[in-house]
């Protein structure tokens, strides 16, 4: 889900509240996400082959990308993904072991990406006729955003760019992709800006409460009495996370990430480092249960979003002129409830297999203080043969007069 996957306002806001770097975080969740994603893909998968009714194909009506032959020219396109995965784990296997598991993906996944995108302009200039129509369709229409998305990720996980020069870069290829397409105008300008403001604003007002709450909830010891309440609970760190996650979970049907983020994060992260918990893995587990408050009725947003979309009314199609039936909020809500469950799997396997974000944060360097060796340097006046100490032994020791 994209709320783990980097560029993500979630990890941003817990890294502040943890006092953890944003870079760990995104490495920490970079693998997280493509696991969750996979299992979002997979529960899909199953239910197509399950209940074909419930994910129904597109209508023969609207696959208006045809070879000359009739051929929907999926073949093609499989194919070409399938050799720029090839060529990615190829140049994966290449990289030094010492290389950061997150910097690989990134770059093999642009060198996969390149591929396809070279062989696709080569296809097309030259008229070989060697990928179909859908093949050439896809790749020009997926490069654009690709490449966005290595401006904000690749030069993060490369090193070249901080988060927030990141986000900058990124909203540089937004302006630069809409001006070569002809659709930025002032008004979209506009509107970008006072969304933007607007949300700003918002953050601030809540961070202003919940220090507010916190300096509060200080000044009575309140931090003291969660710490010894979690601390004293039975199971260790096992115990600790079980009982923090499903209260967070618990509390994301009222509330959003923001106030999970400033009220409840800052109590929770000096136990969690007390019971020895690292706190990048401990705020990526966090972001990946808070994510669900997305999802949650009654105040899921994701759910906001998709309400606003669907049709509350009977509607005949212009496509395939049939009648088309309304989508009810109910429904919504019912089809939401597998893919939180999905995200609970998901929050179950980093505890049962912390590797999933220790994994991504690559190797630390070890340093070995048996060979540490300390060089002073002579002083210009000093002889070649005498002994760059001796002003040191005639110092006087403590107690003596000089």
């Amino acid at each position: 889900r994209a709320q783990i996957i980097p560029p993500s306002l979630v990890l941003i806001i817990t890294a502040d509240q943890l006092g953890k770097s944003v870079g760990d975080l995104y490495k920490g969740a970079f693998i997280p996400g493509f696991v969750l994603t996979g299992l979002y893909v997979g529960y899909i998968l199953l239910v197509s082959f399950i209940r074909p009714t419930w994910v129904p194909a597109l209508p023969k009506e609207a696959r208006t990308i045809r070879e000359d032959n009739g051929d929907s020219g999926l073949p093609s396109l499989g194919l070409l993904a399938l050799l720029s995965t090839a060529c990615a784990v190829v140049f994966a296997k290449t990289r030094p072991d010492a290389t950061p598991t997150d910097e690989v993906i990134v770059v093999s996944m642009c060198v996969g990406v390149g591929i396809a995108f070279a062989l696709s302009v080569l296809n097309k200039v030259t008229g070989l006729k060697l990928l179909s129509k859908m093949a050439e369709r896809v790749t020009f229409v997926l490069i654009p955003p690709l490449g966005l998305i290595f401006l904000v990720l690749g030069t993060i996980f490369l090193g070249i760019a901080t988060p927030t020069e990141g986000g900058a870069m990124g909203a540089v290829g937004a302006l630069i992709m809409a001006v070569s397409r002809g659709r930025l105008s002032m008004r979209l300008l506009r509107q970008a800006m006072d969304s933007t403001t607007k949300l700003a604003c918002f953050v601030v007002f809540i961070l202003i409460g919940s220090t507010v709450f916190s300096l509060t909830f200080q000044g009575v010891d309140g931090p003291k009495w969660v710490e010894h309440l979690l601390t004293g609970l039975p199971g260790g760190q096992v115990g600790f996370l079980i009982v923090v996650n499903i209260l967070i979970f618990v509390l994301a049907f009222f509330l959003d990430f923001f106030e999970l983020s400033f009220i409840v994060v800052p109590l929770l992260g000096p136990v969690a480092e007390k019971l020895g918990i690292d706190l990048v893995w401990f705020g990526v587990l966090l972001a990946v249960n808070m994510q669900t408050s997305f999802m949650h009725p009654p105040f899921g947003f994701a759910l906001f979003y998709l309400r606003s979309v669907a049709p509350t009314n009977d509607y005949k199609d212009r496509v395939t002129g049939k009648l088309t039936a309304k989508v009810t909020t109910g429904e919504i809500y019912w089809g939401a409830i597998p893919f939180v469950v999905i995200q609970i799997i998901m929050v179950a396997l980093i505890i049962a297999f912390p590797n999933l974000v220790s994994g991504g944060l690559g190797k630390k360097a070890e340093v070995n203080t048996d060979n540490v060796q300390i060089e002073f340097q002579a002083n210009d006046n000093t002889k070649p043969d005498e002994d760059p100490m001796a002003a040191f032994k005639d110092m006087p020791k403590d107690g003596e007069k000089k």
